[in-house]
């Protein structure tokens, strides 16, 4: 039986159209895969939206190799998302008007795999980027052999990814513990047996609607500026950072954190942020509530940026004239200089809002000790040097901020209502600040 050697624009289109459909159908089988890198069921999901997402931009017209890479960067949902954005800007590099053959998938594979390593800050084995690895590999392999006609060098390509995602549980221990195989592997293997089965004219099936499936903190936004230093900026702030890129200048950025706020003000600072989305995942939002039952930070702070700060690790905001209704083995509240009712809380005498912050970063939820936890978080707070400049001006602030480091100290925390460049301020200190912007407040600098 003859296949055709290659796809145009048309059968390129065909395929995403397939792939929509077969990952909305197949979500919940991949939903229940996902173990890695947190329990959150929710792979077959980003996947289907993310492919939704290219396929929209595809209707929109133009080429359709270029818009499908651009929509599913824009779109993408998840480090899985993130992934698929990444063979889809490899497809879009390697075709001439969006024809694809034997040696053009070959070329978008080995491409997409060196994006992703370079998409995601630290790649593991046995997750998709293993089997991504080895459909590569055989599809290069397998074109080198002459006369060689896309249908082949695809099965080839399938079967090595195949071999790969059975593995995976042996490369990764958290997939043989559970007893299943990577779930971003099995959505990369269905894209290929959807690009086979639009070679073979197999029966496509039509779209199910996808559910939202709320996904710790997963941050994701749209950045123009420069990806490199932004990606050493975030990397120490959360886990499974992933930079999808557009242009080497502009891409998709995805990071799981537990702090949510500083990463945002961050990404700010250090570029142009759109599109941005913040989703609590189902396994934090679930531990969210149970420690609400049994331990409950109470914060004084403004509404708006610093609120959300505190808010990212669950504390309460309260008002000054507020009365905390807890026990004391259930409640710990921080005045952050406003004072306050605390009740029958355990107080964390902190007097400023940088102090405040102080003492939340060392806040550890699991931490079952509520003693030693309001002993830590009292010492992170003591710890703190707070002042405020003479005046509201960038000058003022480095100059206090100078004066404060004089006393030692390796990080600058600075609310104020001045806007101010944590990378500029930083390269005038010699130290990590961090500036968060607070309307209508004065100057707060903390060196710790």
């Amino acid at each position: 039986m003859s296949f055709p050697s290659s796809l145009d624009a048309r059968g390129l289109h065909n395929w995403a159209i397939r792939t929509v459909g077969e990952l909305s159908h197949r979500r919940a089988e991949i939903n229940a895969l996902n173990v890695f890198p947190v329990p959150d069921s929710d792979t077959g999901s980003n996947m289907a939206h993310t492919m939704e997402a290219a396929l929209a931009e595809v209707e929109k017209g133009g080429d359709v190799a270029e818009a499908l890479a651009i929509g599913s960067v824009r779109g993408a949902r998840g480090n899985s998302g993130m992934v698929l954005s990444q063979v889809l800007r490899g497809v879009a590099d390697s075709t001439v008007d969006s024809r694809v053959d034997g040696q053009t998938l070959a070329e978008a594979l080995s491409l997409a795999v060196r994006l992703v390593e370079r998409a995601i800050a630290r790649p593991v084995e046995g997750t998709v980027i293993s089997v991504l690895r080895a459909a590569a590999a055989a599809a290069e392999e397998s074109a080198q052999r002459p006369g060689v006609q896309l249908h082949e060098i695809l099965v080839d390509t399938i079967t090595a990814a195949r071999e790969a995602l059975e593995k995976t549980p042996t490369q990764l221990a958290v997939l043989r513990e559970a007893g299943v195989v990577d779930a971003g592997g099995t959505g990369f293997v269905i894209l290929l047996e959807t690009l086979l089965a639009e070679i073979e004219g197999g029966a496509v099936r039509d779209a199910e609607a996808i559910e939202e499936v709320e996904a710790e903190l997963e941050v994701v936004f749209f950045f123009e500026g420069d990806l490199v230093a932004l990606e050493q900026i975030l990397a120490p702030h959360g886990n499974s950072l992933v930079v999808a890129r557009a242009t080497e200048d502009a891409g998709t950025v995805h990071i799981h954190t537990r702090e949510a706020g500083p990463v945002i003000e961050m990404a700010f600072a250090a570029g142009a942020v759109s599109s941005l989305r913040l989703e609590v995942l189902p396994e934090a939002q679930a531990q969210a509530e149970a420690e609400a039952e049994t331990r409950t930070i109470f914060a004084v702070a403004p509404a708006g940026p610093v609120a959300a700060l505190f808010e990212t690790v669950g504390a309460r905001i309260v008002r000054p004239d507020e009365v905390v209704e807890t026990s004391a083995a259930q409640g710990i509240y921080l005045p952050n200089g406003y004072g306050g009712d605390a009740g029958d809380a355990r107080v964390v005498p902190t007097a400023s809002l940088v102090a405040g912050l102080a003492a939340i970063s060392v806040y550890e939820p699991d931490n079952p000790d509520t003693d030693s936890m309001v002993s830590v978080m009292r010492d992170a707070a003591r710890s703190m040097r707070v002042d405020s400049p003479d005046e509201e001006s960038v000058e003022a602030i480095i100059a206090k901020s100078r004066e404060l480091l004089a006393g030692g100290g390796e990080q600058v925390t600075i609310l104020s209502g001045v806007e101010l460049s944590d990378a500029e301020l930083s390269d005038e200190l010699d130290v990590e600040v961090v500036a968060i912007h607070v309307g209508g407040i004065t100057t707060e600098i903390g060196v710790e």
